[in-house]
């Protein structure tokens, strides 16, 4: 359709039609056994609303999709096609690593594969639209839903923001295999007050501009088709209702001119934050913040007619949100084949295949990360060796969003190990469930753990103590539930379970030489097991291919590479914690301890266990000094910083060289140190290579105090290296 033929059938449209095109509903309710009754009927949906809804959550597979549309478009008045939505976050059916996960690859262009093919399962599917990528800023490891941001870093998280979108939407999104991304969630979701999942927000309007809103507007500029509200308030004010927020920011001067839509009843919400005294009242602030689909609170077909014809509400207004939403309906070609790429063969073919699976352990090999090896990676394979832990013999792998996945898809890490070892030199014991009688994750409906009886629970004890103390070494499976990372899964304490420490203390107990495998969707308090385990491999919820990547990094087929995109703590009592934090006036200098007026902890370090960065390799890279092609810089000039990396160590191996820049006075304060780019470098054993970075005045910007994105004329230090604690570093000085 052209633009005009959009806004002819807006103007033909009914006032109840082009409200209901701002509704979506669940897709269920578009089941023939659905009955409109109880809450349903108290949250405003009604039949007719339904019937004339925009789009729907929640629904996937060709076949029904197909019908679900055809019987749509039937009784629909002018014949308008449903946008079908759902949470395609780390793959489809094919699983990726987490988000987070997926941040340790350092490699955005990877992202950008992986979401590609996620897209392609997700449309022969029958999928328009994607919820991801969630590119919120995260620096608290309490907060469950960090597992779905690529780490604390801005820029990291801008690179893989811009990757994401592309991957999921490439040039056009008519083209065959895309589907439309939804960035979210605007804004500033990823700092909730105490880490708690839905609490309040507070930011300074410098710090939000500066740290959390580059990534939203990396994603749009890339030209994300959606945007999706957060529920949380900024300045006391909740995203959903909030105009400055998504007209003034949002629309005016990032240019977002595609679809709001607001997050699960966040619209309602505003009731219970107390900034609306009820729902008509809440209708007419999303609507004037510009909020153009109501996701399942029906707030908008219960109320937004009536405000219309009351005048409170310009129809005009109305009429540019429902454009908004034929619009993408219309780039996504749904008017001409409103099946899109819904295709029952192409889903035979393509969820699952080989292609995909081999994408699938290739990211997760990369995203490993190395915390600590003593000597004891690779394994070897005349090493009498036990496995132990509740994730040796699992098939959850795959994380909490992760709903599409199937658990038969995946290969256990006992049954990856068996075609490597030999036989008579490995033993597999679970050792303990994966969480302990004491824990219940409240809130959920699936099963998540079988109650196991105190004398079984003594005997698998038993079973793996023993298996440690005739073995050589013990590789120990271990790590949080897939749901204890997440959507609503807030914890003060960011331990793995009781049941499972109790394990890992035993068996060391009875054998020194322990490799440790952690699976986690965030940033976890290890200290305990980097204290005594000879090895630690980070591997995040790794997906469909998970085990089997383990297996090539443990077995040296492939040397990690993975670095850490969020800090791990010290302990809870440090978070949030990051490393490009702000000096204070009495900054901690190391090893000045007696200096009690200081800003420090007296009972824990300041630094995290594991900073951002950070990861080991099964070689060794050395890292010159930095050398500059000049020590002065105009505005328009560009400064080549380089070093020369060389392997060290016996093997291959790739390395990631960081760029860091600090400013060391400005007219507001600077972090200590910011990355400005990255590089990945493989070498083979010995060999040496130059990595050249180009700065310009544009990588010297930042939002001074004339609220102006701007560089200003200073001294500069430019940090190289392989983690953000690097001190290698120069200096030159930027002339106005």
């Amino acid at each position: 359709m052209t633009k005009q033929e959009l806004v002819d059938l807006i103007q033909d449209m009914s006032l109840e039609e082009k409200v209901n095109q701002m509704l979506q509903v669940v897709s269920s309710f578009y089941s023939e056994e659905t009955v409109i009754t109880g809450p349903m009927k108290e949250s405003g949906f009604t039949k007719e609303n339904i019937a004339m809804a925009g789009s729907a959550i929640g629904a996937l597979g060709a076949e029904k999709i197909k019908k679900m549309q055809s019987d749509f478009i039937k009784q629909q008045p002018h014949h308008i096609p449903l946008l079908f939505m759902l949470d395609v976050i780390n793959g489809f059916r094919t699983v990726f690593p987490i988000p987070l996960g997926q941040g340790a690859t350092f490699e955005p262009e990877l992202s950008c594969r992986l979401a590609e093919v996620a897209a392609k399962e997700a449309a022969v599917s029958g999928v328009h639209v994607t919820f991801a990528p969630m590119v919120d800023l995260v620096r608290d490891a309490r907060w469950g839903r960090v597992m779905e941001a690529t780490g604390e870093d801005p820029y990291l998280n801008c690179c893989f923001s811009k990757a994401m979108v592309k991957g999921f939407q490439g040039e056009d999104i008519k083209e065959p295999y895309r589907v439309a991304a939804c960035v979210k969630h605007f804004a500033g979701y990823g700092a909730p007050t105490g880490g708690r999942d839905y609490n309040t927000v507070e930011l300074s309007e410098h710090t939000i501009r500066e740290f959390y809103l580059p990534s939203y507007k990396a994603g749009i500029d890339a030209g994300a088709a959606m945007v999706m509200t957060s529920f949380n308030t900024i300045d006391g004010i909740p995203a959903t209702g909030n105009k400055w927020l998504m007209k003034k920011i949002l629309r005016e001067e990032m240019g977002f001119e595609g679809v709001l839509i607001s997050d699960w009843a966040a619209i309602e919400e505003m009731i219970y934050h107390g900034y609306c005294s009820d729902r008509k009242e809440a209708a007419i602030e999303a609507a004037e913040a510009g909020v153009d689909i109501d996701m399942m609170s029906g707030i908008y077909s219960e109320h937004l007619i009536h405000l219309v014809r009351e005048q409170i509400i310009d129809e005009k207004l109305v009429d540019e949100m429902v454009y908004r939403i034929l619009e993408l309906k219309n780039k996504l070609g749904l008017f001409e084949n409103p099946y899109k790429d819904a295709d029952e063969q192409k889903e035979k073919e393509l969820i699952l295949c080989k292609e995909h699976r081999e994408l699938a352990r290739e990211a997760a090999r990369k995203s490993f990360v190395l915390l600590k090896n003593d000597g004891v990676l690779p394994l070897k394979k005349e090493q009498k060796t036990a496995y132990i832990g509740p994730y040796v013999d699992n098939r959850n792998l795959l994380g909490a969003w992760s709903f599409i996945g199937q658990p038969e898809d995946v290969t256990t890490l006992k049954e990856a190990a068996t075609k490597w070892h030999e036989a008579n030199n490995t033993v597999y014991c679970q050792g303990c469930a994966v969480l302990g009688n004491d824990i219940k994750l409240e809130g959920f409906t699936e099963q998540t753990e079988e109650e196991i009886s105190k004398e079984l629970e003594q005997k698998m004890l038993q079973e793996a103590i023993q298996a440690a103390a005739k073995s050589e070494l013990v590789v120990m499976a271990l790590g949080e539930h897939r749901l204890q990372s997440g959507e609503a899964t807030s914890n003060a304490n960011i331990q793995i379970p009781k049941v499972q420490m109790e394990l890992f203390e035993k068996v060391c107990e009875v054998n020194e030489n322990v490799v440790v495998i952690l699976f986690s969707g965030r940033p976890l308090d290890i200290r305990e097991i980097s204290h005594k385990a000879k090895a630690v491999l980070e591997v995040w919820m790794p997906g469909t291919e998970g085990a089997n990547a383990i297996m090539d990094v443990l077995s040296g087929e492939y040397n990690p590479s993975g670095k850490l995109p969020m800090s791990f703590p010290y302990c809870v009592g440090q978070v949030p914690v990051y490393y490009n934090e702000y000096s204070t006036g009495r900054p901690y200098v190391e090893g000045k301890n007696k200096d009690r007026f200081r800003s420090k902890y007296l009972d824990i370090p300041n630094n995290p266990l594991y900073p951002f960065g950070y990861g080991l390799s099964y070689t060794r890279f050395s890292v010159s000094l930095v050398k500059l092609s000049k020590d002065t810089m105009k505005p328009k000039e560009k400064i080549e910083a380089s070093v020369m990396v060389k392997n060290e160590g016996a093997v291959f191996g790739t390395e990631t060289v960081q760029l860091y820049i600090k400013d060391v006075a400005a007219s507001v304060v600077r972090p200590l140190k910011e990355l400005k780019n990255f590089k990945k470098i493989s070498l083979n054993p010995g060999q040496s290579e130059e990595v050249c970075f180009t700065i310009t005045e544009e990588d010297l910007r930042f939002l001074t105090q004339k609220g102006k994105w701007e560089s200003e004329a200073g001294k500069f230090v430019v940090y190289i290296g392989t983690d953000s604690t690097t001190e290698n570093s120069s200096s030159f000085i930027l002339n106005d």
